[in-house]
C-alpha cells in the first residue's frame, strides 16, 4: 500500500486507537514522526515511544497516556498536508485552545511546539493542533 501522508496516516493511527483503548500502538517509523512523538511526550501527551527494528523501515511504539480513564489526546488534527500546505509568520503563530492545546510547527531550525517557536521568534509550516 502506497503512502503519501506518512503523518496524516500516524495520527488516524493513534485516534483509532484511543477510541478503542489501547495502551500501545505501532506507527511506520519516520524521523519527522520521532520529532513529532518527542514533543508529545515532552507535553505529556503521550508516556513513552520507542523504535523497534525490522527489515523494513522500522516501526515506533507508541504508549498512550490516559488519566482517570480519559486519554491525554481528545483530539489530533493534521492542519499541513499536501495538497494545502500551511505556513504562518513569526508575529502568527496560533495558540490552539487558548493555550491549553498545542501546536506542532515545523520551523528552519526543526520541529519544534508552538511555545517553543514563540520564544524562538520562528514562523513555519504548521503541521498538526492536538488537544
Amino acid at each position: 500500500m502506497s503512502r503519501t501522508d506518512l503523518i496524516a496516516d500516524a495520527f488516524t493511527i493513534i485516534r483509532n486507537a484511543i477510541m478503542v483503548k489501547k495502551e500501545t500502538v505501532d506507527v511506520p517509523a519516520s524521523g519527522t514522526l520521532k520529532s513529532i512523538f518527542e514533543i508529545l511526550k515532552k507535553e505529556e501527551y503521550i508516556d513513552d515511544f520507542k523504535p523497534i527494528e525490522d527489515k523494513k523501515q522500522g516501526i515506533l511504539r507508541v504508549y498512550l497516556k490516559y488519566t482517570q480513564a480519559k486519554p491525554a489526546i481528545s483530539n489530533i488534527k493534521r492542519v499541513s498536508r499536501s495538497s494545502l500546505r500551511v505556513y504562518v509568520k513569526r508575529d502568527k503563530i496560533p495558540s490552539v485552545l487558548r493555550g491549553r492545546g498545542l501546536a506542532i510547527i515545523s520551523t528552519p531550525k526543526g520541529i519544534v511546539s508552538n511555545k517553543e517557536a514563540k520564544a524562538q521568534g520562528m514562523g513555519g509550516e504548521v503541521i498538526a493542533y492536538i488537544w
